[in-house]
């Protein structure tokens, strides 16, 4: 029994998607690290897929015709028809200006509502109001003397031995003096060579400039208009054409009209009651005549005409010095703490230092890193340069703008996959795999295989 699988990037089998189904009992052992890691054989390094030099141009011409000039044929274009617009005929009929408001609510007698509200004697008292409050009647301020203050007595005294000053620091750790350590640094052995730097690299000596060639310009070509018509349809105008439909019909349901003997009053409670006022004629005053006073007016003001003096004295207080009395007494400036906290005679203390004990070289200090004594400039090395030698000048002949694509390879149409029909045709189905695998065979050879049974 033949098996058949299509070669697809959309459609492939879960289980095995490396090799051709094999028809076989035996379980699927292909793991998610065996499909992502598989072995591969030790192979040569491929060879260059530069071409050469010389170009063979095909002789087969290459097709003019894209997808869209084969597919989208022009179709003939016809004028719009537009359908004329009907006449307005005015209908001899007079329109009924009844509404639902008159025809369904009806008119009543209105009679007045007499008051629910009961009547209420009110009676106010002769007598004469207490204006006194609660407060005024339970709360009476006490006679009762000062209370005087509960202070203790002052039973402080300040020692009168001398304070030393010293702290737990310098009573317990004692200053035992510098300690010596020696240079851990290595001797400088290097010698520095006397001979001058040679400043020439392997690129100033390979790598030689060269004249610049011209740029080539490309000239561009001019615009040719199409001499094929635009047809100006569209999709939706060639599939989707107008069909004939009927008018909807209204959905409303039948109301019978309530007709009444009663006609309905135009007029509501409002414009029955609330009449308006006749409203007399706004008196209106006419304005006097304006007539200019004939004579001239005095500019001056009070201040100019009552307050000349330049000269003048400031004013005097008329209020009366307040009298105060002087206590012959002393002034007692004495308080609590002028008398509890008194300054204690305390000198300044100068600060403790040690005197210097460090022990410094006698020669100067070289100022020199590790880099500038262990790493010392070598004479270069020359490299052999595998540059290729230069061929000559280019040949100032234009690039051939065509391509193996554009006379090769002709546009192709797209070929549905067979896997993604439920039932491909040209195939008839013979079974499943224990792997869920579906085996087809050609028609052709089923039909074949059917005959030698």
């Amino acid at each position: 029994l033949l098996c058949c699988f299509f070669p697809c990037r959309c459609h492939r089998c879960p289980h095995l998607p490396t090799r051709p189904y094999e028809k076989s009992e035996k379980p699927c052992m292909l793991s998610e690290y065996m499909e992502r890691y598989p072995l591969y054989p030790v192979t040569l390094p491929r060879g260059s897929f530069k071409p050469k030099e010389a170009y063979e141009m095909a002789q087969i011409p290459m097709e003019g015709t894209s997808t869209t000039k084969r597919d989208y044929i022009a179709h003939e274009v016809l004028p719009q028809k537009l359908k004329p617009s009907e006449k307005h005929v005015k209908s001899d009929e007079s329109m009924d200006l009844t509404s639902t408001y008159k025809q369904d609510y009806n008119s009543y007698p209105i009679s007045q509502v007499p008051p629910c509200l009961p009547c209420v004697m009110r009676h106010i008292p002769s007598t004469k109001m207490d204006i006194r409050t609660t407060y005024e009647d339970d709360y009476v301020p006490w006679t009762e003397p000062k209370t005087e203050l509960i202070r203790p007595k002052n039973m402080f005294h300040p020692s009168e031995e001398k304070f030393d000053h010293r702290t737990i620091v310098q009573d317990d750790y004692l200053y035992r003096g510098p300690v010596a350590t020696e240079s851990c640094k290595p001797p400088n052995l290097v010698q520095k060579s006397k001979a001058a730097f040679e400043n020439i690299t392997n690129y100033r000596v390979n790598y030689v400039p060269h004249p610049l060639e011209k740029c080539y310009v490309h000239k561009y070509e001019k615009y040719k208009v199409s001499e094929v018509p635009f047809d100006g349809l569209t999709t939706h105008k060639v599939s989707y054409k107008g069909l004939a439909g009927h008018p909807a019909k209204l959905a409303k349901p039948y109301q019978p009209k309530l007709l009444h003997d009663l006609p309905f009053s135009s007029t509501t409670e409002f414009q029955e009651k609330y009449q308006a006022w006749p409203r007399p004629p706004v008196f209106t005053k006419k304005p006097d005549v304006y007539f200019p006073p004939l004579e001239k007016m005095d500019l001056h003001t009070t201040t100019q005409i009552h307050y000349k003096n330049p000269n003048g004295k400031p004013a005097k207080m008329c209020r009366s010095l307040a009298q105060l009395k002087k206590s012959t007494e002393p002034f007692n400036s004495s308080s609590v703490m002028k008398e509890d906290y008194k300054p204690w005679l305390c000198k300044r203390l100068k600060p403790i230092t040690r005197a210097p004990e460090l022990t410094f070289p006698a020669k100067p200090m070289d100022c020199l890193t590790t880099f500038q004594t262990h790493y010392v400039p070598h004479p270069l090395t020359v490299t052999k340069s595998y540059k290729p030698g230069w061929s000559g000048p280019k040949h100032h002949t234009l690039l051939d703008a065509k391509t193996i694509y554009a006379t090769s390879y002709t546009p192709k149409s797209i070929v549905k996959c067979l896997a993604s029909y439920k039932d491909p045709p040209g195939y008839t189905f013979e079974g499943t795999d224990a792997d869920g695998h579906n085996f087809y065979l050609p028609a052709s050879k089923s039909e074949i295989l059917q005959g030698a049974h």
